[in-house]
């Protein structure tokens, strides 16, 4: 475990493998975690801060209330991991991999998301205001509550995710593939009445 007010800055860890480790109040700083695999590994309060998590694993690991600053998170795979309360800053998520996992509370605002895929993770009261998700794929996700002000979902998938509480007068929704619960929710949102088929 390492304790808070350490730094780590400059260093490789490509390649590194993290088994149930622990950090809390770290900083790190310009980290190459290139091919990193973490599992069960958890990071409370800490700073990322040009860390490099290209094409990295973690399974069920565990990023607290952490602030990531212009990380780069090309190729990298979330696999029922924990990231509630953590913040993005400028980072770059091309190719990110999230399957399950709880990322609730984040802050994702105008972060550039196009082309990620998210499938299965609660997204519950985070921030996604801004968001370019444009052919991202948001599928069977818990987005309840989340404050998507002019996010744009142009040419998403969001198919199966809950919807509850989204405004769709205030994100772009232009060609996104929705399934047809969605559709009610979303006309319901608009004031319509929606009848069934007779």
């Amino acid at each position: 475990m390492t304790s808070a007010d350490d730094a780590i800055k400059g260093e490789d860890w490509y390649g590194r493998e993290l088994d149930r480790v622990e950090y809390t109040g770290v900083v790190f700083d310009d980290v190459d975690m290139t091919e990193l695999q973490s599992s069960g590994a958890t990071f409370t309060e800490c700073v990322f801060r040009r860390v490099r998590f290209n094409v990295s694993e973690h399974t069920e690991s565990a990023f607290v209330n952490c602030r990531f600053e212009t990380c780069n998170f090309f190729d990298a795979t979330f696999r029922r991991c924990k990231l509630t309360g953590s913040t993005f800053h400028g980072c770059e998520f091309a190719l990110l991999k999230v399957e399950g996992g709880n990322w609730s509370f984040t802050g994702f605002g105008r972060a550039e998301l196009r082309g990620a895929r998210f499938e299965g993770v609660r997204f519950r009261e985070a921030d996604l205001s801004g968001a370019r998700c444009q052919e991202a794929r948001f599928e069977g996700c818990d987005l309840s509550a989340a404050t998507l002000t002019a996010a744009d979902f142009s040419a998403a998938s969001i198919v199966g995710s809950d919807l509850t509480g989204v405004d769709p007068t205030e994100v772009v929704l232009r060609g996104t593939v929705i399934d047809e619960r969605q559709a009610v929710v979303l006309a319901e949102a608009l004031g319509m009445v929606v009848v069934p088929t007779p």
